[in-house]
């Protein structure tokens, strides 16, 4: 009887442990929170007016959007922000910046930069 019951607290264990390990790894490899915004729509007590998706390209700025398609104004992805009534603010352009505020087991030197 007792050896079953140590079985069970050892595989209790172990699963615990993946389960912590499993959140580690999904908290660093996952990309920051991103909406796509009209850089010259700043607003000084709202942001950045929140534009739809296909006027940002994946990884970085340019003057074409996904496909070729020209864009509509100055869009660029934005970071970690606070999006209130079609409006972002406090975040920020670079990715790697957002990058590295990172979670539990991240190194600071972030991966990639946008």
């Amino acid at each position: 009887m007792a050896e079953s019951r140590r079985r069970v607290r050892s595989s209790t264990v172990v699963l615990g442990g993946m389960g912590v390990l499993a959140a580690a790894l999904t908290s660093c490899g996952s990309d920051p929170d991103r909406r796509c915004v009209d850089r010259d729509s700043y607003d000084y007590l709202n942001g950045y007016k929140v534009v739809a998706d296909k006027n940002c390209t994946s990884s970085s700025s340019g003057s074409r959007g996904k496909g070729g398609a020209s864009r509509t104004g100055d869009a660029d992805w934005y970071y970690d922000a606070d999006v209130r009534a079609g409006y972002a603010e406090d975040g920020t352009f670079s990715r790697s910046e957002a990058v590295d505020r990172g979670g539990f087991g991240c190194s600071g030197s972030g991966s990639g930069g946008g």
